[in-house]
């Protein structure tokens, strides 16, 4: 009860769900593409079963904070740059996040030329553990993002549930749109490339600051929902 009624908890707990719906983004669209290599039939569930497991590590790790901790301790220096398990995390998902953007790409610029019954589709036990590599990575940073900024784990547990519900909502929606208009898809590609960038950066203690990558990406976006609707009404 002293939660609910401490108006001081409801503030850290809006702030921690627009933070964390935000960081879930990224996480979102690259299910999306993911998903979209699947039959028809099989997407709906895949992109549930991928924000159910993010969910799941989420609170997962939030329950393990002091080992979570352990991560950000050096155990290796390379070149007088200090690695912990953090950083190797950051490294390896940036960098699979930059391949497989990039292979997408490759693959749609490709697919555009060859009929539809040619287009690969892959199988629904490699798009999970594609998912689950990438949860693991966003879940870290969601899971940072909480403990630095709220002490109680009932609000952080409370903010991953109602951001994923959030997310499981919106999934449908963004992954329709995205599949509906190829530009936008690759714009997306581009972003997840630019996130691993970020990631890549963070793991060798390289600080770009998201808001750079959320407005670069946002003003794209906006251009090209310019060029649609003028493409709609002509």
């Amino acid at each position: 009860m002293e939660l609910l009624t401490n108006p001081d908890i409801w503030i850290a707990f809006i702030t921690l769900c627009a933070l964390e719906i935000v960081l879930g983004i990224d996480n979102i669209i690259f299910i999306s593409i993911l998903t979209n290599r699947l039959p028809s039939e099989s997407q709906a569930k895949a992109r549930q079963i991928g924000l159910s497991l993010a969910m799941v590590m989420r609170i997962g790790l939030l329950f393990s904070i002091s080992w979570l901790m352990q991560l950000t301790a050096p155990f290796l220096t390379i070149s007088g740059n200090d690695i912990s398990g953090r950083d190797l995390i950051l490294l390896v998902g940036g960098l699979f996040l930059m391949y497989k953007s990039v292979k997408e790409i490759h693959a749609k610029v490709e697919e555009a030329e060859q009929p539809a019954g040619n287009v690969r589709k892959q199988s629904f036990s490699s798009v999970i553990l594609q998912i689950i590599l990438v949860d693991l990575v966003f879940s870290l940073d969601s899971v940072i993002t909480a403990v630095g900024m709220v002490d109680q784990i009932e609000v952080m547990i409370a903010a991953v549930v109602v951001s994923v519900g959030v997310m499981m909502l919106a999934a449908a929606p963004i992954s329709s749109f995205v599949n509906r208009h190829p530009a936008v898809k690759v714009l997306a590609l581009a972003f997840l490339i630019m996130i691993g960038v970020a990631l890549v950066g963070e793991g060798l203690d390289f600080h770009i600051p998201k808001g750079y990558i959320y407005f670069a990406m946002a003003f794209s976006v906006g251009v090209e929902f310019i060029n649609i609707r003028l493409k709609n009404r002509s």
